[in-house]
């Protein structure tokens, strides 16, 4: 049986074309939801953008048929916008119909009123909204076409006890081919790491090998054998991973995940740095995070936009300091020298062009070609947001994406439905793809703490 479906307003600004996700089903949008939507319009953010995007669609509908009496879609649905003056006498028995999200649970109440016979479901991602709606004995769902299992997210890695037959092989050969499949339960993804430990709950494995599917073969770490990276070695075994796959310049897109102080931050910046600085491998490190504060927002700040990008930043800069401070204390012992001085500061790195720090406001529409891009907390982006900036990426740019699924700042987004779990899940099959989950903190042994009680 065909049903009918009520849009709340933000199912459309999260995506507008949702609208056409029902397939052959009755999509309904309350008049008060396009009077929301109008609010939005003038924005110059990602809702501004959704907002005029909704517009466009409805108003190409119209070219079809009346959106008061449906437009049939290429689906087979229908669209339909309602507007009645009796939804507030329907609803006005259980609700206060003063307030909008009110009066979109009066209109799916209006029509679940005029079709019994036909199952109708309020869509929408505020879960007051939805529980208020079960109250007046509606049928309400979330939003969750982009949604993933979060229990269940790719990890980028395994682990497996170890053995002397296999250790004895590998030493000898330099190389595994896969016997693995049963001990991992499926198949094998592409820069997928096997953890061999003598047993499985061991903190630090015997032997670390990373999977190719050209020829389903197991390989040593290539990349990364314990040196320095720009100052820093990596402290456990994800770490370890991580840092292998920031250095494959095969690998074009790296998203490591991550609780609070597991190095997710510092190990991307450290790569960074050394293929833009040292190797000389990308023109420049582009540096970005999503504008999300903690707590009550400052407001209106004074000044330029990389004046006003500073506060937004410093969570970067404090990393910076970190790697230049341990940098500068290795060119004190070698008596080395970058840009012309003994110990550099961040300002120089940014003065000669080597290190970029970009609002996420302004990528829409760029072409950022020879790259090493970082986009840090991309737990706070959208799938659609998170497919702008992946798509922004020109001839031989690195992307890395760091982010931490239980720090989310926005409305309307999960662990189970941000752009950062959602990238991690849809695109593990691809080769020139990686990813880590850091579960170990390395921080502060306070920092580790709070981070699992909390």
């Amino acid at each position: 049986m065909k049903k009918i479906f009520v849009l709340d307003t933000n199912v459309l600004i999260h995506n507008p074309q949702s609208m056409f996700s029902f397939g052959d089903n009755h999509v309904v949008i309350p008049i008060v939801v396009i009077e929301e939507v109008d609010n939005f319009k003038k924005g110059l953010d990602e809702k501004g953008r959704n907002a005029r995007q909704i517009g466009r669609y409805l108003d190409k509908l119209r070219e079809d048929g009346s959106l008061q009496d449906g437009v049939k879609t290429e689906q087979g649905g229908i669209i339909q916008v309602v507007i009645s003056r009796n939804i507030s006498e329907t609803a006005s028995h259980v609700l206060i119909t003063d307030t909008n999200d009110n009066l979109i649970i009066g209109t799916a109440l209006y029509i679940k009123t005029h079709n019994p016979e036909i199952p109708v479901i309020l869509v929408s991602k505020d879960a007051n909204v939805r529980i208020k709606a079960d109250a007046v004995g509606l049928d309400a769902e979330n939003y969750d076409t982009d949604r993933v299992n979060f229990s269940e997210l790719y990890n980028g890695f395994t682990t497996i006890k170890l053995n002397k037959r296999i250790a004895d092989k590998f030493k000898d050969k330099q190389y595994l081919n896969n016997i693995f499949e049963k001990d991992n339960n499926g198949e094998f993804f592409p820069n997928q790491f096997i953890r061999l430990c003598r047993k499985p709950d061991d903190e630090e494995a015997e032997i670390i090998v990373r999977y190719s599917p050209d020829n389903n073969t197991f390989y040593p770490l290539h990349f990364y054998h314990d040196q320095e990276i720009f100052g820093i070695k990596a402290r456990n075994d994800e770490q370890r991973m991580s840092f292998e796959l920031l250095l494959d310049p095969a690998v074009k897109l790296v998203s490591l995940l991550g609780k609070a102080g597991t190095g997710k931050t510092l190990l991307a910046l450290a790569a960074g740095l050394n293929q833009v600085v040292e190797q000389d491998n990308f023109t420049r490190l582009v540096v970005s995070r999503p504008i999300s504060p903690l707590g009550k927002d400052l407001g209106y700040l004074p000044g330029s936009k990389s004046e006003k990008f500073n506060p937004w930043m410093q969570p970067i800069y404090d990393n910076m300091e970190i790697l230049l401070f341990n940098k500068n204390e290795k060119q004190d012992n070698e008596n080395g020298k970058i840009f012309g001085k003994k110990n550099p500061q961040l300002a120089d790195y940014l003065d000669f062009g080597f290190i970029e720090l970009e609002p996420l406001t302004y990528i829409r529409g760029r072409s950022l070609p020879d790259q090493f891009i970082i986009v840090d907390e991309a737990q706070n982006l959208t799938p659609h947001e998170m497919k702008t900036i992946i798509t922004r990426a020109g001839e031989g740019t690195k992307i890395v994406l760091t982010g931490d699924p239980y720090q989310i700042d926005i409305p309307y987004l999960d662990s189970e439905s941000n752009g950062l779990s959602v990238a991690v899940e849809k695109l593990k099959r691809e080769r020139i793809v990686g990813h880590i989950t850091l579960n170990k903190g390395e921080r502060s042994y306070l920092a580790s703490i709070a981070a699992k009680f909390f």
